[in-house]
């Protein structure tokens, strides 16, 4: 079953998000708290959104999907990022994934969205056969940029005073 997140999920979510991290090789870099999350996605301005996938049987939580909204300027309408798609290893492979997957592409088509888009790790072949099988386009061309640390601190100490 996919249904819609709730605050009660938080601490679930926050749970997969480091198994998520470990299994991505980056613990470190996993440091959102659960009040947090919970601001991000139940406060009063969300900055995204979240689905549950739960076992049939038992009802466990065995994954999650964390999106937000983006807006591209060449087609004028808003699409979907997915930030976080994450099955347990226990239940990959019961269609979970593919499930939170046509849930957010359903939801793409009823808000109008055309895009939905999320990144990939080069190494990560199995999640890289997913995409391929469910029609996935990869943009090859382009490179994702990121500005953290010292470098952004460095940026924005040279950022010019903006007009209200």
């Amino acid at each position: 079953m996919i249904r819609a997140a709730t605050e009660n999920d938080i601490a679930e979510i926050r749970l997969m998000i480091s198994e998520l991290a470990a299994y991505e090789r980056a613990v470190e870099q996993a440091r959102a708290t659960e009040e947090q999350l919970r601001e991000a996605l139940f406060g009063a301005h969300p900055a995204a959104y979240a689905l549950i996938a739960e076992d049939d049987t038992t009802g466990g939580v065995v994954g999650f999907a964390l999106w937000f909204p983006r807006f591209s300027t060449w087609t004028g309408t808003r699409g979907m990022h997915l930030e976080d798609l994450y099955v347990r290893p226990h239940a990959r492979g019961g269609g979970h994934g593919r499930a939170l997957l046509a849930a957010l592409a359903a939801l793409c088509l009823r808000s109008g969205y055309e895009r939905f888009e999320w990144w990939v790790l080069d190494w990560n072949q199995s999640a890289i056969d997913f995409y391929k099988s469910i029609g996935a386009d990869f943009l090859d061309e382009w490179r994702v940029c990121r500005l953290t640390g010292d470098p952004l601190g460095e940026l924005a100490a040279r950022a010019p005073a903006v007009a209200p």
